[in-house]
């Protein structure tokens, strides 16, 4: 990914606000990626640095700007040389079907197949990240905790935003996984599962 980001000067930039419609077609009309679609009014275009800077002089109407501090413009069409050195690597792999659900980042799908997650994952670093649908299934799934594993808990507060009425926790240090362990256990016991995890 890193080799493919230096080939061209791209980058990212967060859409706060605007009327959604809107705001995707604004990103289309300027050439860019919806990369990251995260709900609650927060969409992330990528591109080049000269189509970003051209966006922001025309922004979207009612939409905050947030240049974002990355290497590259990725799940966009940008990141296609790493697709094929990644799926090259990913041939070599057994897989398993999963024991718990999985949902794909690409649409929201829970995915039931190992092969067919693995080849979602290769696929997904090229193809826009939609945490909308993901949250739009965890709803429906009735879904009662949230418990994020990445240290930025950048998913937690969009969770909290879009699945409102939930228990969530962010494991930033080791300190938080009792907290982590008691959560499971209260939220093991409820008709709807709780298991379900989403690839990053």
């Amino acid at each position: 990914m890193a080799d493919a980001a230096a080939r061209t000067e791209t980058g990212m930039t967060a859409i706060l606000g605007g009327e959604r419609e809107a705001v995707l077609a604004a990103i289309e009309a300027a050439g860019l990626t919806p990369a990251n679609d995260n709900g609650s009014g927060q969409i992330v275009a990528a591109g080049t640095t000269a189509q970003l800077a051209a966006f922001a002089e025309n922004p979207p109407e009612r939409a905050r700007l947030r240049p974002l501090s990355v290497a590259g413009a990725f799940h966009t069409e940008h990141m296609a040389p790493a697709v094929e050195r990644v799926r090259d690597a990913a041939r070599s792999l057994a897989t398993a079907d999963p024991s718990v659900r999985l949902l794909s980042n690409a649409d929201g799908a829970v995915v039931e197949s190992g092969a067919e997650y693995l080849d979602r994952l290769v696929s997904q670093i090229s193809s826009p990240v939609r945490w909308d649908a993901c949250t739009d299934t965890l709803s429906d799934l009735g879904v009662t905790a949230s418990i994020e594993l990445t240290p930025a808990g950048t998913l937690s507060g969009l969770a909290k935003r879009a699945l409102r009425g939930i228990e969530i926790l962010a494991v930033k240090t080791p300190d938080d996984l009792e907290r982590a362990s008691a959560l499971i256990k209260e939220h093991a016991g409820t008709p709807s599962p709780a298991s379900s995890q989403q690839e990053g």
